[in-house]
């Protein structure tokens, strides 16, 4: 997670700016009716998004994301063509505090459906000590339709962990609301978003008791990865999560962090050092060597490329589950 390339003010006004102009003559009222084949064109803001709004969607939607496979999600400036297909859609679905820029543009935006699924369960805090920091200041604004079934505030807590869609509980609820969503943009396919819906979160909560049951009987309950995604997952199946450089893959660790891991890593017999595929692997390589681990990939799922175990986000999950039982010895 990088949260130090971020787009100036300035450059998202801009953006922000001849985006408008480009759409000056569409209506957000036209948009909400959909495309001219009759879909609801919803955009997503990145991957975990995009799953939910194709999977809830089905036929009746028309699904763009703004952030492309391969390009890390923080990373993403947005062009002009970009912002525009924002104020044309009928629907945005997004994550606030995980891409700034977008949650600059949104803002700005006059699309009546707009989805923070950050709203939609409970946020928490994870590896804040190590700074999380998105390099976003919350301002307080409320996005329309933001208020939820849980009472949730419309903005996402400053410093909580967004990667909710790692915890397959969270991510049904998630779920829950964008079909509750879709239904109100799109009455009359409310029936199928439903269907669809029931039908997605069946799946997760199988995905959840493969989890529960595939993580019960371990060796050791700790492991280190670069990126301190997976806080809301070691919650909820009893592990230990040890980041190396908390919630931003690319910051350094202290000489005392390391040497502290590897402390950890003798006592509660780690085998192996965790990293993604969309961000340098060298911190960890670097770990591995001087404590004689193994390393293995550990998919945060920010997006899907040909480098990914996995063609969607229930296969990378497995994946990463097969990952974490050999690491940690389960039975």
């Amino acid at each position: 997670m990088n949260v130090r390339r971020l787009i100036p003010t300035t450059a998202v006004a801009g953006a922000v700016a001849l985006g408008l102009m480009a759409v000056s003559a569409c209506s957000t009222s036209d948009a909400a009716e959909g495309g001219s084949d009759g879909k609801l064109k919803v955009v997503a803001s990145f991957y975990p998004m995009q799953y939910l709004a194709e999977q809830i969607g089905g036929a009746n939607v028309s699904v763009t994301t703004l952030t492309k496979p391969g390009v890390e999600p923080h990373d993403l400036e947005l062009k002009p063509r970009q912002t525009a297909e924002l104020n044309d859609s009928g629907l945005i679905l997004y994550l606030k505090g995980i891409q700034p820029a977008v949650d600059d543009a949104i803002a700005e935006s006059g699309v009546k459906h707009k989805i923070d699924a950050a709203t939609l369960t409970k946020l928490e805090n994870h590896g804040t000590e190590v700074g999380h920091d998105h390099g976003h200041e919350e301002s307080g604004h409320e996005e329309a339709g933001h208020a939820d079934e849980h009472g949730h505030e419309g903005e996402s807590e400053a410093g909580a962990d967004p990667h909710i869609w790692l915890d397959p509980v969270k991510y049904a609820e998630v779920a829950k609301g964008v079909g509750k969503a879709l239904g109100k943009a799109d009455p009359d396919h409310a029936a199928d978003y439903e269907k669809n819906t029931d039908a997605l979160v069946a799946k997760l909560n199988d995905l959840n008791t493969d989890f529960e049951q595939g993580l019960k009987n371990s060796a050791t309950k700790t492991f280190i990865t670069t990126h301190s995604a997976f806080g809301y997952l070691a919650e909820r199946y009893g592990l230990d999560q040890e980041g190396i450089a908390g919630l931003d893959p690319e910051s350094e660790p202290s000489p005392a962090r390391i040497k502290e891991l590897q402390t950890i890593a003798k006592e509660e017999k780690v085998t192996t050092v965790f990293f993604e595929t969309l961000a340098s692997d060298k911190t960890a390589k670097t770990l591995a060597e001087d404590t004689g681990l193994r390393t293995d990939v550990l998919d945060p799922l920010e997006g899907i490329t040909d480098a990914s175990r996995g063609d969607d986000y229930l296969q990378v999950m497995r994946s990463n589950l097969t990952a974490l039982q050999k690491a940690l010895g389960a039975k």
